[in-house]
């Protein structure tokens, strides 16, 4: 691995357009679990299964159910960014990363430092009321008395991310393509590239530097210039 590492070291050293689409894996060495690994979301027994729990009609016939859930299974309040998201935000520090592109909606990347992040599933952080709009932050979600965070106004409160059924933010995802079109050097972190549409995005990057860091295999990887199978913060914390 450490003649991979030099290559990607090297990549990075050679350009200053850089753009990193991530998954779960780069929050797992956080301590926040994924949802297909062994250990993750999906092997664990629910009443429901946890793409069910997490879809737009369980949360709307069922939300204090849904609530229940998503505050032991999706708020991780407490993480802290482990070393790929701080190598990443110094990257773009340094004006070599021009953009994040996440699957996750855990705001880590923000917590170390990150600013050009574009979140396809939303933000933990970001809640709204479903009737008249207003902004709420975590703490509506976190701390609500009776299961369900309802606004001033009466109206159910729900968090900006994107549940199954529901289509990603268009605008999200015109950037983010624009990103990856225009990129010199992408590096795929920490995600199996198992979750459509997302996963399809980097059908549109156009360089020859494509990178893919994750533990096992991904269907991608024929595509790619570079392949570190290994932990994502041990590639970065060089």
């Amino acid at each position: 691995m450490q003649k991979a590492v030099k290559k990607l070291k090297d990549y990075i050293s050679d350009t200053d357009n850089i753009v990193f689409f991530g998954g779960a894996g780069v929050s797992t060495e956080s301590g926040i679990p994924d949802f297909r690994s062994a250990d993750g979301i999906y092997e664990q027994a629910y009443k429901c299964p946890p793409e069910t729990i997490l879809s737009r009609t369980f949360f709307l016939e069922n939300p204090k159910e849904f609530y229940e859930f998503y505050r032991k299974k999706m708020l991780h309040l407490n993480a802290k960014p482990n070393a790929a998201h701080i190598k990443l935000a110094q990257l773009e520090e340094r004006g070599k990363l021009k953009a994040i592109i996440t699957q996750n909606v855990d705001g880590l990347h923000q917590k170390a430092g990150s600013r050009n992040v574009y979140e396809l599933h939303g933000s933990v952080y970001q809640n709204f009321c479903m009737e008249c709009g207003k902004a709420y932050d975590v703490s509506a979600i976190a701390g609500s008395e009776d299961g369900i965070p309802h606004c001033d106004c009466g109206g159910i409160i729900r968090p900006n991310v994107i549940l199954f059924e529901e289509a990603l933010d268009i605008d999200i995802i015109r950037a983010a393509v624009r990103c990856i079109s225009n990129a010199d050097v992408l590096i795929v972190g920490g995600t199996s590239l198992g979750v459509y549409p997302a996963a399809g995005f980097i059908d549109y990057y156009r360089g020859d530097k494509l990178v893919m860091i994750n533990k096992s295999k991904t269907p991608y990887d024929y595509m790619a210039d570079l392949i570190i199978n290994g932990s994502i913060g041990e590639v970065f914390d060089y």
